[in-house]
């Protein structure tokens, strides 16, 4: 039987979480955590944005406020577990805190998987609600001619 077929001669895949490896250190930019945040939050039935409006988008690229990455913030604790903030825009109609609920389950699951670290917070605080006209106005700016 060769070594390759042994089960206690597999080598064990390093995690973000391990403080011993031989490699060097492994470390996520926030940066990237933040755009895992974003993406799991938009799976959320219910989230129409993640981090404000156009308008709002805008203004956050000019201004230099608390390193917030369009409406999303991470940061670590004393045992450097993540602590999140997202700020969102929900679908008029839908259950606030229900939908509030699922999107800090699912931003916990994405950011544990990929990253293998834990998550100690998710806080979401919602900026706002729009309705399906509203979302659809604000969708279209880009595919009106402009004036420079």
């Amino acid at each position: 039987m060769s070594k390759a077929n042994n089960p206690s001669t597999e080598s064990t895949i390093p995690t973000v979480s391990e403080d011993n490896n031989s490699l060097g250190d492994i470390r996520i930019n926030h940066s990237v955590v933040a755009n895992i945040v974003r993406l799991a939050a938009l799976e959320v039935s219910g989230v129409v944005a993640v981090g404000g409006s156009f308008v709002d988008g805008i203004a956050e690229i000019f201004s230099k406020k608390g390193g917030d990455e369009r409406g999303v913030r991470v940061d670590e604790d004393e045992v450097g577990d993540y602590m999140i903030e997202v700020r969102v825009i929900l679908r008029f109609g839908v259950e606030l805190a229900a939908v509030a609920g699922q999107i800090q389950q699912r931003i916990a699951e994405q950011v544990e998987k990929m990253t293998s670290k834990s998550v100690a917070r998710v806080n979401v605080i919602i900026d706002g609600v729009r309705t399906q006209e509203e979302e659809k106005s604000s969708d279209d700016w880009e595919n009106h001619p402009h004036t420079d």
